[in-house]
C-alpha cells in the first residue's frame, strides 16, 4: 500500500516594513536597549501598516509561486493565529477568496504561538487520508494592537508578521514525519491576555484595551520542559538521535528559551536557526518566518532532518520532525506586495495609544483601527 506524505514545495513570507527599536521603545517605557537584549535577545520588531488578512495574503501568494502552482488549484487553508481581525467569517475564508479559490475548505486554528505548527499537523492529516490533495498553512500575527503598551514586560517581546508553505501529495518520505502535541492547561493562568475575547463584554472592556497576563519565570519553566519533552518525543518515535537533525527551527520568543531547550535536546546552538533579534516574538509567525529564512540563507539543504519545537497559550507546546524534500529554491516569485508605508513605527503605535486612550476620537486611517 503506498504511503502518502505532505512534502513542503512553497514558503513565503510577509514582514512589515516600519521597524520599532529597543531604544525607539525606550521613549514609551522605563527600559533600554542593554536591559531588554541581556533579557530576551531581541533588538527591533516590526509593526504593521495593514490588516492581518494583508499581511497573510502577501506571505500566501509568495508561497504559491514558491510552489509554482495557482491559487485555484489549493483545496484547504488553513489559517494559523490568535490575533483575528474577524473571527466570524473566520480568517481562513478570506485567504480562499483571495487567492481565488472557491472549492476549498477553510478553517482557523487558534493555539496562541504554536498555531502554525499545529495547523501544519492538521493539513498533513488531511492529506495523507486522502481528504486533500494538497494544502495553504498560514502562521500570521497581528499584535501591536492588541499589546498593552505601558507593559515592558511584554510590549518589549511581540512583533507583527506573516509567512505561509504549501503542501503537496508526494509518495516520497518528505514534510512532517512525526510530531508531538501537548498541553499544560492547568498552567493556563499564566499567560492570559484580559480584553481579547467575549467574556470581557459583559465587564466593561473595550475590545483591544488589554492588560496582559504574563508571568515569566513560570512561562519559561514550562516552555523549556514542554519543547524539550516534545523535541525527545518526536525523535524517539522514529529512533532518531539529537545528532540526526540538520537544523533546529524553534519558536522564536526568548534567547534564553531557545538556548535552554536547544542544551536538553543535544544539539548545538551552531545547528539552531534564531532571528528573535530581528523580530521578536511574532506568535505563530516565528517558526514559518524563520524557515524560509533559513532557506534563504542556505541554511537547509536537500534532504534536511528539521527539528520544529514550539510553545504558546494555553499553555501549548509541541515538536515536529521534518524531512526537506529536493528544491530549496521557489520555482517562481510573487508580485504581490504590502501598499507603501511611510509612517515610523513608533508614530504606528502612538496612534495605536491614541485610540485606546480615545476610543471615540475620529477613526484612524490605520486599516485595523
Amino acid at each position: 500500500m503506498t504511503v502518502i506524505h505532505a512534502a513542503i514545495t512553497g514558503w513565503g513570507k510577509c514582514l512589515p516594513p516600519a521597524v520599532l527599536s529597543n531604544h525607539d521603545l525606550s521613549g514609551l517605557l522605563d527600559t533600554s536597549d542593554d536591559w531588554i537584549v541581556s533579557r530576551t535577545g531581541i533588538r527591533e520588531r516590526r509593526i504593521s501598516h495593514v490588516g492581518l488578512e494583508e499581511l497573510a495574503y502577501v506571505a500566501a501568494a509568495r508561497a504559491l509561486a514558491a510552489a509554482a502552482i495557482s491559487g485555484s488549484s489549493i483545496e484547504l487553508v488553513v489559517f494559523g493565529t490568535c490575533s483575528h481581525e474577524d473571527q466570524v467569517p473566520n480568517m481562513a475564508s478570506g485567504i480562499q477568496v483571495r487567492i481565488g479559490a472557491p472549492a476549498a475548505a477553510a478553517f482557523d486554528i487558534n493555539t496562541a504561538c504554536t498555531s502554525f505548527l499545529y495547523g501544519l499537523s492538521a493539513a498533513t492529516a488531511l492529506i495523507r487520508t486522502q481528504v486533500v490533495r494538497n494544502a495553504l498553512v498560514i502562521g500570521a500575527e497581528l499584535i501591536s494592537p492588541f499589546m498593552d503598551w505601558s507593559d515592558r514586560d511584554v510590549a518589549v517581546l511581540f512583533g507583527d508578521g506573516a509567512a505561509a508553505v504549501v503542501l503537496e501529495a508526494s509518495e516520497r518520505e518528505e514534510g512532517v514525519l512525526a510530531e508531538k502535541l501537548g498541553c499544560y492547561g492547568d498552567a493556563r493562568e499564566i499567560l492570559r491576555v484580559h480584553g481579547m475575547g467575549g467574556r470581557y463584554a459583559n465587564r466593561g472592556v473595550l475590545y483591544g484595551i488589554t492588560r496582559w497576563q504574563f508571568e515569566g519565570q513560570e512561562i519559561f519553566k514550562r516552555a523549556v520542559q514542554g519543547m524539550s519533552s516534545a523535541c525527545e518525543d518526536t525523535l524517539a518515535r522514529l529512533s532518531f538521535r539529537p545528532q540526526d537533525v540538520d537544523l533546529v527551527v524553534p519558536h522564536q520568543a526568548n534567547l534564553r528559551i531557545i538556548e535552554a531547550v536547544a542544551k536538553r535536546a543535544h544539539v548545538p546552538m551552531e545547528r539552531v536557526y534564531v532571528n528573535i533579534q530581528r523580530y521578536g516574538n511574532m506568535s505563530a509567525a516565528t517558526v514559518p518566518v524563520a524557515l524560509c529564512e533559513a532557506l534563504e540563507e542556505r541554511r537547509v539543504r536537500p534532504g534536511a532532518l528539521l527539528l520544529m519545537p514550539g510553545f504558546g497559550g494555553g499553555l501549548s507546546y509541541c515538536a515536529h520532525l521534518v524531512r526537506w524534500g529536493s528544491r530549496t529554491t521557489p520555482l517562481k516569485s510573487s508580485t504581490a506586495e504590502l501598499p507603501p508605508n511611510e509612517r515610523p513605527a513608533l508614530e504606528i503605535v502612538r496612534e495605536c495609544l491614541e485610540r485606546k486612550t480615545r476610543p471615540s476620537a475620529a477613526p484612524s486611517t490605520t486599516p485595523f483601527a
